[in-house]
């Protein structure tokens, strides 16, 4: 027995010998956040990393990098683009986030960018052909090892693209893979912008689905948009990996491939906290990233008593108290019964101390205008329903909700307005951000509601409401939470 298990170690052994390492570091959804925070984070702690890792390797992202902070949003992506082609990223995607600035702000990005953006599944409408600047896939040589990397775009962007389309995903893959196997790959790794469990947004991921589709041909999948961490997750054999979100982690993937043969052994994956203390910070990319920071921002609104989170600490609430305040400011400013906030269009906890202009940008980076309108009770029940599994989409002032959640559907629920319960055929107003309130995104039950029974208000954005609540209400301190509650 003792001599067979030598054996197996010494077999083991054997293939090591002959087995070459390719290095792949990954980011998703860095939404321009530069700089670090509370000691964690920012490009220069991912340039760092780098500089101390392997010689050879391929930095991959999958997309969200041209808005979400104070430089990012001015820039319209540009200074985005401008700090990933100082550290030298070899391909990123097309997220949703790219078309923050509409269809005349995405042709400046792919300009400006000096590395492969890929989008197999990304077209323009007049042609039908690839934007220029625009692949499906690059086959890379990392020192020795060819990887080839396919991109497959987020197909749901911020703003409607008028001048681009987006095909089925899976069937661009498909055609993508048939290429790309003719060249003689050691190794195929696909970057997407959508996650293997979408829970954020509510629409049916279909990225697990090339695990099960396309395992043995697709070695890796790098994901993004949910803003979640997944690390070493197999489908099939096909890797899955997901890296957060604001460069607070990059993801290093370890590729294996047979020395003698070329062919892939293996992969696995190491989440990586950038955390200044430990991985340090590029002095050149660091003073290069000050360099680009917007004027202005160290502007004074007001102090949080403590910090105040998104989420609640009470397990069975579904608010958080930052959501619960934002929505009360948002009421108070519109003046109607209820406010409907997305949790989503929240970025970041607001921070113990001072909170300035950047502060308030990146906790809601969004210049979003406030939508008023009226709603009967019909309408409330059917966007409570379609938003609280498998968590909660909304916040809300004015309204408080109570349910019990069997097996994935929605027993029970309670809904009230002004303590009173929600009457079918009762009218009541409504107000929420514009992008919600015009059917972006979560917001899609919104677009029941006609047009012309929507009114923009003049003069008010959530980040300006935001910024008065803190003039008006510092030191401010956390909302207790409970107006959504999951009972057993």
């Amino acid at each position: 027995m003792k001599k067979l298990f030598l054996a197996f170690v010494l077999l083991l052994s054997a293939v090591g010998l002959f087995a070459k390492t390719t290095v792949l570091y990954h980011t998703s959804d860095t939404h321009g956040f530069f700089y670090p925070r509370n000691g964690q984070g920012g490009f220069a702690a991912l340039a760092s990393v780098l500089k101390n890792g392997p010689k050879h390797y391929l930095l991959l992202d999958s997309g969200d990098f041209a808005n979400g902070t104070a430089e990012a949003k001015t820039s319209k992506g540009l200074k985005s683009v401008a700090l990933m082609n100082a550290l030298g990223y070899h391909a990123t995607t097309i997220g949703n986030h790219e078309f923050d600035f509409k269809d005349p702000g995405v042709e400046p990005i792919l300009k400006n960018i000096k590395f492969s953006v890929l989008a197999a599944n990304f077209f323009e409408r007049k042609t039908g052909k690839y934007p220029p600047l625009v692949k499906p896939y690059e086959i890379f040589d990392v020192d020795g090892v060819r990887v080839a990397v396919i991109g497959l775009a987020n197909r749901y962007p911020t703003n409607e693209a008028k001048s681009y389309k987006f095909g089925k995903p899976l069937a661009a893959l498909e055609k993508a893979l048939k290429e790309v196997e003719k060249q003689k790959v050691n190794a195929v790794v696909v970057i997407v912008h959508d996650g293997l469990n979408d829970t954020k947004h509510g629409t049916l991921a279909y990225v697990g689905q090339i695990g099960q589709k396309f395992g043995g041909r697709v070695n890796v999948v790098l994901g993004g948009h949910v803003h979640a961490i997944v690390q070493n997750q197999y489908i099939n054999g096909t890797l899955f990996v997901e890296s957060g979100c604001y460069i607070q982690n990059v993801s290093k993937v370890t590729l294996e491939t047979d020395d003698k043969t070329g062919k892939f052994v293996s992969a696995h994956s190491e989440l990586i906290p950038l955390v200044l203390e430990k991985v340090g910070e590029d002095e050149k990319i660091k003073a290069y990233a000050e360099s680009l920071k917007e004027p202005g921002m160290d502007e004074v609104f007001g102090e949080a008593a403590e910090k105040i989170s998104r989420f609640s600490p009470v397990k069975e609430h579904k608010d958080g108290p930052l959501n619960d305040w934002i929505a009360d400011l948002g009421r108070a400013a519109a003046g109607t019964q209820i406010f409907v906030h997305n949790n989503g269009g929240t970025r970041v906890d607001m921070q113990k101390g001072p909170v300035t202009r950047r502060d308030t940008t990146d906790i809601h980076p969004f210049d979003n205008g406030i939508v008023t309108m009226t709603v009967d009770g019909r309408f409330l029940k059917y966007l409570v329903k379609k938003s609280l599994l498998p968590r909660s989409l909304f916040t809300y002032s004015g309204m408080s909700i109570t349910y019990r959640n069997k097996k994935g559907k929605i027993k029970d629920l309670q809904i009230l307005v002004d303590g009173k319960p929600v009457e079918n055929h009762k009218k009541y107003t409504l107000a929420s951000n514009a992008y919600i309130a015009y059917g972006g995104s979560e917001g899609w039950p919104f677009k029941r509601i006609k047009e012309e029974d929507k009114k923009l208000l003049e003069g008010l954005t959530i980040r300006s409401v935001l910024e008065n609540g803190l003039k008006t209400q510092s030191p401010v301190k956390a909302l207790p939470t409970g107006r959504i509650v999951e009972f057993k």
